[in-house]
C-alpha cells in the first residue's frame, strides 16, 4: 500500500495471494487493507489536499506529464504485468492499454490548465462577480479489473489535475497491476498524501472510502450491484458512477453485413467480452439473421485465437476470474435451455493452464428474455436475437434497465439518427462497434438507469471533481 508518500504494510499485517488467470501461478502477495488502512489513507489525503489545491494548474500539469513519461518508459513491464495479472493478450491488447494510459495523463494535464470559471454580471451596480472552480478536497476512487490501468486513470488523473487528493482502492484480482501503476505515481514525487493506494476487499476498504466523512467525493467504475452500494454509502457526497451495461448492437436489413460482423467481433470479444460496452446482445433483422450468423461464426474461427497471452498470435486470453466464468456457464446454459443454438464455442476450452479459458461463443435464436440477452454477462459471447423492424429493436433496447451504450448498423442515416433520438442510452454509435469510444468525449449512463450517473471522459470528469464558488466583490469607496 502507498500512504502519505511511503510504501507500507497493512495495519493488520495480513496479506492475500495474487494468482495469474493465465498461468495459475502465484504472482505476488499483496497487503490486505482494512478499514483502519482506509482511514489512515484518508487522513493522509486530508493533510495533503490543501497544499495541492493551492498549486497552480500548470505545476500540477507538470506532474501529470511526468507520470505519463514514467509510464512510457515502463511500457514493456506494465504490459507484461497486465497480461499476467489480468489475462489480456500482450500483443493484441496489453500494449494498447498502456499506450492509452499515457494519453489519459497527458489529457488530464491539459484539461486541468483549461479549467476556468466565469465573470457573470451582477444585478447591483458597482459589484463584480467571480465564479471559480474549486477542487472538492479528497476524492475516493474505486476501480474494476477489466481495464486495470486506464479505468482508474479515467478518474485519478483528472481528480489530481484539478487539485484533489486521491485515495484509490482497486479490484483485488488485478492488485498487482494497481501496484505497478501506483509505482509510476510514487516515482513522480507527488507531495505526501496527494495520492494514496489501499489494496484489499471492496466491501471493506471501498465501503470505508465511500462512507467516511473525510472523503468529499467518490468516483466508481464497476458493476451495477456494487455501484448501488457505493451510492448508498456515499450519500450526500459528489458521486460519479459508471456502472454496467447491456447495450445492444443492432443490425438492420439494409446494413453492410461485412462491416457489421467485423464490428461484432470487436463488440463481443475485445477484452474477452469483459466490458460494460460489450455487445451483450446482437439484435439482427430477421431477413438477414441467417447470413449474419454464418458469416460471424466463420470470422470467429478465422480471427479469434484463444491461448497463452504471451504468444504473439493469441488474440484472446483467459477470463479474469472464476465468478465471471461461472456466469458464462450459467448464461449459455440458460439460453440453450430456452431454445438457443450454439453455433460455435459454448464451453470452457480444455488443455489450458487454468479453467478460465472459455471458448469464444456465438449463439443463434436467442430469446429476448434469456439471461444472456438481459443481464450483463461480461463474457465472450455473441447472443443473436432476431428482430422484425427498427421499431422492434428500439423497443427491446429501451426495455432494458441499463442505459449505457447502444450501436446500430444501417445504410440509411435517417434510420440511424431516429434510433439515436429514441433510445435511452448515454452513447450511440452508428455504423460502428459498441466498444468504440474516444477518451476525451463524455461517456456514461442515462439518468435513472442501472448504468450510473455522471460522465467520464476528458474535461467532463472535472465537473464531478470540482465545484463552483461564487465570489462577490464590493469595492470600498472613500468619502
Amino acid at each position: 500500500m502507498f500512504l502519505a508518500g511511503d510504501w507500507q504494510s497493512s495495519a493488520s499485517g495480513e496479506m492475500f495471494e495474487a494468482t495469474s488467470p493465465a498461468t495459475g501461478e502465484l504472482i505476488a502477495t499483496v497487503p490486505q487493507g482494512d478499514r483502519e488502512d482506509a482511514r489512515r489513507a484518508i487522513g493522509a489525503a486530508r493533510q495533503g489536499a490543501e497544499g495541492w489545491a493551492r498549486e497552480t494548474a500548470y505545476a500540477r500539469a507538470e506532474k501529470m506529464h511526468a507520470i505519463g513519461d514514467i509510464i512510457g518508459a515502463r511500457r514493456e513491464e506494465l504490459a507484461r504485468t497486465l497480461s499476467l495479472d489480468q489475462g489480456k493478450p500482450l500483443r493484441a491488447e496489453a500494449y494498447d492499454e498502456v499506450d492509452e494510459l499515457i494519453e489519459y495523463w497527458r489529457m488530464a494535464a491539459e484539461d486541468g490548465k483549461r479549467l476556468g470559471g466565469e465573470l457573470p454580471n451582477s444585478f447591483s451596480a458597482g459589484k463584480r462577480v467571480l465564479v471559480v472552480m474549486r477542487a472538492r478536497g479528497v476524492v475516493g476512487v474505486i476501480s474494476p479489473w477489466n481495464w486495470p490501468y486506464t479505468m482508474p486513470a479515467e478518474l485519478i488523473a483528472p481528480a489530481l489535475a484539478c487539485g484533489n487528493a486521491v485515495v484509490w482502492t482497486p479490484a483485488p484480482t488485478t492488485a498487482v497491476c494497481a501496484i505497478e501503476l501506483a509505482r509510476c505515481l510514487a516515482d513522480a514525487d507527488l507531495p505526501p498524501g496527494v495520492f494514496n493506494l489501499v489494496t484489499g476487499p471492496g466491501p471493506v476498504v471501498g465501503d470505508e472510502i465511500a462512507r467516511n466523512p473525510g472523503t468529499d467525493g467518490v468516483g466508481f467504475i464497476g458493476s451495477t450491484g456494487t455501484g448501488r452500494l457505493v451510492a448508498q454509502a456515499a450519500a450526500g457526497k459528489a458521486t460519479l458512477l459508471e456502472m454496467g451495461g447491456n447495450g445492444p448492437l443492432v443490425v438492420l436489413e439494409d446494413a453492410d453485413l461485412d462491416a457489421a460482423v467485423d464490428a461484432t467481433l470487436t463488440a463481443c470479444y475485445l477484452c474477452a467480452g469483459q466490458s460494460c460496452t460489450a455487445g451483450e446482445r446482437i439484435l439482427v433483422h430477421r431477413a438477414v439473421e441467417g447470413e449474419f450468423v454464418d458469416l460471424l461464426a466463420r470470422r470467429v474461427t478465422e480471427r479469434i485465437l484463444l491461448g497463452d497471452p504471451f504468444n504473439d498470435r493469441t488474440t484472446m486470453g483467459p477470463l479474469n476470474n472464476e465468478p465471471v466464468a461461472m456466469k458464462m456457464d450459467e448464461h449459455v446454459d440458460d439460453a440453450v435451455q430456452r431454445g438457443a443454438s450454439v453455433v460455435s464455442g459454448g464451453a470452457r476450452a480444455p488443455g489450458h493452464a487454468t479453467p478460465l479459458y472459455w471458448q469464444p461463443t456465438v449463439l443463434a435464436g436467442v430469446p429476448a428474455d434469456a439471461r444472456v440477452a438481459v443481464e450483463d454477462t461480461f463474457g465472450r459471447v455473441a447472443p443473436v436475437v432476431a428482430v422484425d423492424s427498427l421499431e422492434h429493436a428500439i423497443e427491446l433496447t429501451n426495455a432494458s434497465p441499463y442505459g449505457l451504450l447502444s450501436a446500430i448498423f444501417t445504410a440509411d442515416l435517417g434510420r440511424g439518427l431516429e434510433f439515436a433520438d429514441r433510445v435511452r442510452t448515454g452513447w450511440v454509435n452508428i455504423n460502428e462497434s459498441s466498444n468504440y469510444w474516444e477518451a476525451h468525449l463524455p461517456f456514461g449512463g442515462r439518468s435513472g438507469s442501472d448504468s450510473g450517473i455522471g460522465r467520464v471522459g476528458g474535461s467532463e470528469v472535472m465537473r464531478s471533481f470540482t465545484e463552483p464558488q461564487t465570489i462577490v466583490l464590493t469595492p470600498h469607496t472613500r468619502a
